[in-house]
C-alpha cells in the first residue's frame, strides 16, 4: 500500500521537479471563460456546424434551398460548402456560394463568434 502511494506521489511530483512549467492558456490575458471568442463561420466551416446556429442554417436555406433537407444530408454534412460544390452537379454556383459567404460575414460581424 505504501509502495503504491510512494510512486503515485513520485509520479506527481517528477514533472514538478524536471522544472516543467504549467500548460499555457490559450485564451487571451484577462480574459474569462466566457469571454473566449467562438470560431467565425465561413465556407470553410463544415456543413454540420453551419446547421448547427440557427442564423447560419437559416442563411443555408434561403440561399441553397434544399440542402439542409437533402436525402443524402448525413453523407455530405461533414464537408465544407467548397468541398461540396464540385460534386453538386452545377446545383451550387460560384454565385450561391459567394452569397452564402457574404450571409456568413455579416452574421460574424453581428454576433461576437
Amino acid at each position: 500500500m505504501r509502495l503504491l502511494i510512494s510512486a503515485t506521489l513520485l509520479a506527481v511530483a517528477l514533472p514538478c521537479a524536471a522544472g516543467a512549467a504549467p500548460e499555457a492558456s490559450s485564451r487571451p490575458v484577462g480574459a474569462t471563460p466566457l469571454q473566449t471568442e467562438a470560431p467565425s463561420l465561413s465556407l470553410d466551416t463544415p456543413i454540420a456546424k453551419l446547421v448547427a446556429d440557427p442564423a447560419a442554417k437559416g442563411l443555408l436555406d434561403r440561399e441553397l434551398p434544399g440542402l439542409t433537407t437533402h436525402a443524402y444530408y448525413e453523407q455530405f454534412k461533414g464537408l465544407t460548402l467548397k468541398a461540396l460544390q464540385p460534386m453538386s452537379g452545377g446545383l451550387i454556383s460560384d454565385d450561391r456560394l459567394k452569397a452564402v459567404e457574404a450571409g456568413l460575414k455579416a452574421l460574424n460581424a453581428t454576433v461576437a463568434r
